[in-house]
């Protein structure tokens, strides 16, 4: 290990703030494979739960639990890229928009979406930095990439959002980067971002969608915009930020 990484071990302790210099890997538990999330440069987390540490072979199989402050998003890091990837910060304070301000980005939301679909992608659990997004993680990030930012999970994204009453095929009440949520009558799974008519930006896996960045319609008859209008659950509209308190 080199001196500056030994200095900066020093300095993880349970508590301190630290900003993302490059795209770190969030995991859902200590152990294992399975992504949860991904924090892209620029993302600022506190350490909530940091092992002891003693000797190089635990360092580079060691993860810690963090907090990602601008959502409160918890998952697990390992401590050898956040040695390469993040430096050490001063506490972190939200910037919460007001709601006339968030719907002026709105149409730069959605411009920022349409340039992404433009790129090669495939549909990613877990992924939030792209060019490979699962669904709440493109909507995070498309609203994130304006300075709007939302909860992590498409669930908590619907309980964020203002609620919107909406008849099926009366979209002359939805408006542009509103959100669409579908699921269960008990939970919601998938989420998708308005853009005009009931056409909406989502990422889709393979086995009901285009296994990546795609459009589709709540009147639409394809397909997969037949799948998701069986699965419609609600319509949510962004009108603030999240303040980075930890959602259930």
């Amino acid at each position: 290990m080199s001196l500056e990484a030994f200095l900066r071990l020093e300095k993880i302790i349970e508590g301190s703030s630290w900003q993302v210099d490059g795209v770190i890997n969030g995991y859902e538990a200590f152990e294992g494979n399975s992504l949860s999330t991904q924090a892209g440069i620029g993302r600022r987390f506190k350490v909530i739960n940091c092992p002891e540490l003693k000797g190089e072979l635990q360092i580079e199989s060691s993860r810690i639990m963090v907090s990602l402050l601008e959502d409160g998003y918890k998952c697990w890091f390992e401590i050898s890229e956040l040695l390469q990837k993040a430096s050490l910060k001063s506490d972190w304070v939200p910037n919460l928009l007001s709601e006339s301000e968030i719907e002026e980005r709105i149409p730069s939301v959605l411009q920022w979406l349409q340039a992404k679909s433009t790129i090669p992608n495939k549909y990613l659990w877990g992924g939030t930095v792209g060019p490979d997004y699962d669904c709440s993680g493109l909507v995070q990030a498309a609203f994130s990439s304006q300075g709007i930012w939302l909860p992590r999970d498409a669930y908590q994204q619907e309980q964020f959002c203002e609620k919107v009453n909406f008849l099926k095929e009366d979209f002359k009440l939805l408006l542009p980067g509103d959100l669409i949520f579908f699921g269960t009558a008990e939970s919601c799974n998938h989420v998708a971002i308005h853009i005009d008519k009931g056409n909406y930006w989502h990422s889709s896996g393979i086995l009901h969608g285009s296994n990546g960045i795609g459009m589709n319609s709540l009147g639409g008859t394809d397909s997969i915009s037949a799948y998701y209008q069986a699965i419609f659950r609600s319509i949510g509209r962004v009108s603030r930020c999240h303040d980075g308190t930890t959602l259930p």
